[in-house]
């Protein structure tokens, strides 16, 4: 058996109470990563308990401890962005570039709030009456359930972790079963910057038991989560049981618009990183490609002929473009939709044959169809794998119509010479995050992030935004 790696609580490292499980790298099936320890309902709530002791000593610790706290882990992670982004994508599949990147973005976080911590200064305001002075202040919610997603191990916990700590307050942290090699680094690093134990918790397990006794638990003060909209579903109404905290981001089914004035180059280059980069599995990938008639059938074949060029393989190997799936049940569900998209008429233009490579992984050509319409299954449902729809409209308005025409909100992009449909589209996307001329995917952290509808529900994440969710607002009356 490979190495074992253990559940961090209470600033020990222990051992899980259930059956350690394998990580398997999707890339190669025989390199078996780890076995990671799997914590028990019990055991996640031992570490809110301690969490709850923990998150007060942290919250009196002085701001500049907390900064240099946060710098430090900042530092490490980018000084290790090779090492750990290789340990990344053979963990989750995307390419050793994304990987890097992934990490150093995730230190990048945490500089970020690094600072934030020193500008935590509160507000004053004048009475009604006389003689009477008023301050409002921010202060931690105390222990912050954090559950992130498989799709990206690093950056996604991060944006959680590093505001949650920033502002005082402590973390159990429930990473995804099918990338735990990830969190398992980060938690290491942060092991070893002195924070008060208890303070951060690692509980490696099962949605069913750890979720499940995380999202239920009335001592947690508030959860982040970011997975599927059915889950979501779930954390929501569990919390809501509690009267707890919630932040979700959910599902999305993002579109990009290319009009007839585009730069068809832009275009396909934005379609392409929109939503074929990371193997599609992202919440910002644009899978549905909204094309008007007069550049349509060129955009078509430019696309086609880039996914022709793009290699899939191994996510550590030279020349990658498009890494593996992520899982065996992802593939198996990427292959279902290119048959339900097949049987309602649409017409595959690129894609849909078996890759090999020299090693057994969970390979699959992108996909890219034409002539479907938006009332399609596969238009309507998140598929998260490298699959795309092409969408014809006649002009901007339809287009943009069909673009709104969704349950879901996150991201829409737009590609055009027009300054005016630019502003007009920012205007009326009914979406959180808007593109003009940018691929759909690619945010930046100081920023809010976040969408509307199914896509996402309580206050925005990164940013300065962050405060909203990880502080509570105290306000303060004083008679002299």
């Amino acid at each position: 058996m490979s190495n074992t790696y253990a559940l961090y609580i209470g600033g020990e490292w222990v051992e899980g109470e259930n059956t350690p499980l394998p990580n398997q790298n999707p890339s190669d099936l025989k390199d078996i990563i780890g076995h990671y320890h799997q914590a028990s309902a019990g055991q996640v709530t031992q570490a809110i308990e301690v969490a709850r002791e923990g998150q007060k000593a942290w919250a009196e610790t002085g701001l500049e401890t907390r900064y240099s706290v946060l710098m430090a882990i900042g530092n490490e992670l980018i000084a290790r962005k090779d090492e750990l982004g290789e340990l990344l994508s053979r963990e989750e599949g995307k390419p050793l570039a994304e990987g890097k990147g992934e990490v150093y973005r995730s230190g990048q976080f945490f500089h970020y709030y690094a600072a934030e911590v020193l500008r935590q200064i509160d507000d004053r305001a004048a009475s009604v009456r006389p003689g009477v002075e008023i301050e409002t202040r921010r202060e931690p919610l105390g222990v912050v359930g954090v559950i992130s997603p498989w799709n990206f191990p690093m950056a996604t916990a991060v944006w959680k972790i590093a505001p949650a700590l920033a502002f005082g307050n402590a973390v159990v942290f429930k990473p995804a079963n099918l990338v735990p090699a990830s969190a398992w680094a980060l938690t290491e690093i942060i092991s070893r910057q002195g924070l008060p134990a208890g303070t951060f918790n690692l509980v490696t397990g099962s949605g069913r038991e750890a979720g499940e006794a995380l999202i239920t638990s009335p001592r947690v003060r508030a959860i982040t989560f970011t997975g599927s909209l059915e889950v979501g579903r779930r954390v929501a109404a569990a919390t809501a049981s509690n009267l707890v905290k919630c932040q979700l981001e959910m599902g999305s089914k993002n579109a990009l618009i290319v009009l007839d004035d585009a730069d068809l180059d832009v275009a396909v280059d934005a379609a392409f990183a929109g939503a074929y980069s990371g193997s599609g599995q992202k919440c910002t990938a644009s899978s549905r490609l909204i094309v008007t008639d007069a550049v349509h059938d060129e955009f078509v074949a430019r696309l086609t002929s880039k996914l022709a060029e793009a290699t899939v393989g191994p996510a550590l190997a030279d020349g990658t473009v498009i890494g593996p799936i992520a899982s065996e049940s992802q593939l198996a569900a990427n292959r279902r939709w290119v048959d339900v998209a097949l049987q309602e008429g649409a017409t595959l233009a690129f894609g849909g044959e078996d890759v090999r490579v020299d090693s057994d992984g969970y390979y699959m050509q992108p996909v890219l169809f034409t002539d479907t319409t938006n009332e399609m299954a596969i238009n309507r449902d998140e598929v998260f794998g490298p699959v795309a729809c092409v969408i014809r409209v006649p002009d901007y308005e339809t287009a943009l119509a069909t673009l709104n025409d969704t349950n879901y909100g996150l991201t829409a992009g737009l590609i055009t010479g027009s300054l005016q449909r630019a502003s007009d589209f920012k205007a009326r996307a009914e979406t959180g995050c808007v593109m003009v001329n940018l691929a759909t995917a690619g945010t930046d952290y100081h920023v809010p992030f976040g969408g509307r509808k199914d896509s996402s529900f309580g206050p925005r994440e990164q940013g300065q935004y962050a405060r909203e969710f990880y502080t509570v607002v105290k306000t303060c009356y004083i008679k002299a």
